[in-house]
């Protein structure tokens, strides 16, 4: 992809000096953005090359599975997250357990200084690296003062006088309060993947659906949302209804992400989608029967369409929130 290196193998000789920010990124939110929109100004600014270094997968998956949080991102769609806020090159490291086993001086002098030539480094407060997570922001900059790079360390960024955070983020999407995750991201909340065949329910007793297989693993809380669907090749993203649950009305197994779009398509159902969550109508429920279910996915359309109306535009034609 371009802008990324995918391994340290990747990343090319004579690669510097670089300003630097590591960290995994998870949702590219508020917090995340100020400190690579900072990065990119200071590489700017020294004529360096910026780049953000994170790590795939979550570097807990191999430490501490247990305790690993999921993906609000897919690393494709994080990658051009972090891009859009100006930095140059995105330095994806296959968080392995040899990697792990790397002392933070190791770390250091391996990563950030033998590839990437760091003159400048920027973490967070709580950044933690190297073997048991022995290193931190203190070690960080006694290592920059021996081995040439400056330490910088980045401010809090809050919302309703609390940090901003992923933990955070992915709390409210699973709550359905999109509209609160928005605030924290930044940008409304969205979901990518393929197409997947479904059980052709929909197109039989109600309406419909394109079924999205998400590449990422947090999804809003069970309901009914108000979204808008980018299709591959289009910018203009298309007004849409989204189911997300388990349909109970027919007894279903697993949760699934079905979008009901509220034009025609013109060349038939596309390979993959991005689903842009603007607004949640309702929770899932029960109905008795699939005809009052399509009475209710019509009253749901309706509301759909006034909020299209009142906005005045789709307001998912970019990430931005409105």
């Amino acid at each position: 992809m371009t802008g990324s290196w995918r391994d340290l193998e990747a990343i090319p000789e004579g690669t510097g000096p670089c300003a630097v920010t590591i960290g995994n990124f998870d949702g590219v939110h508020l917090g995340h953005r100020r400190i690579l929109r900072s990065v990119a100004e200071t590489a700017r600014a020294g004529a360096m090359t910026s780049v953000a270094l994170t790590f795939d997968p979550h570097p807990l998956r191999i430490v501490a599975p247990d305790q690993a949080p999921e993906a609000l991102t897919s690393i494709g769609q994080r990658i051009e997250l972090i891009r859009e806020q100006g930095i140059d090159r995105v330095a994806v490291l296959p968080f392995t357990a040899e990697l792990s086993r790397l002392s933070p001086e190791e770390f250091a002098g391996r990563v950030l200084v033998s590839k990437l030539a760091a003159k400048h480094v920027t973490v967070g407060e709580n950044f933690r690296f190297g073997r048991g997570q022995t290193g931190n922001a203190a070690t960080l900059k006694s290592l920059g003062a021996r081995l040439g790079f400056e330490v910088v360390l980045a401010g809090t960024v809050t919302v309703g006088d609390r940090a901003v955070s992923s933990t955070r983020v992915r709390r409210l999407v699973r709550q359905g309060r999109i509209d609160r995750a928005a605030v924290l991201l930044g940008r409304v909340f969205s979901l990518r993947g393929p197409i997947v065949r479904g059980e052709g329910i929909g197109s039989r007793r109600t309406v419909p659906t394109l079924n999205l297989a998400p590449e990422s693993e947090v999804l809003p809380a069970d309901g009914v949302y108000v979204t808008a669907t980018l299709l591959p090749g289009e910018d203009r993203c298309r007004e849409s209804v989204t189911n997300v649950g388990m349909r109970p009305t027919f007894d279903g197994r697993r949760r699934t992400v079905e979008t009901y779009l509220l034009g025609s398509l013109e060349c038939g159902p596309p390979d993959a989608i991005e689903l842009r969550f603007l607004r949640k109508i309702r929770d899932e429920r029960r109905f008795p029967s699939a005809e009052s279910l399509r009475s209710q996915i019509r009253d749901d359309i309706e509301v759909a369409q006034r909020y299209f109306r009142r906005s005045g535009i789709l307001s998912a034609q970019s990430s931005s929130v409105h």
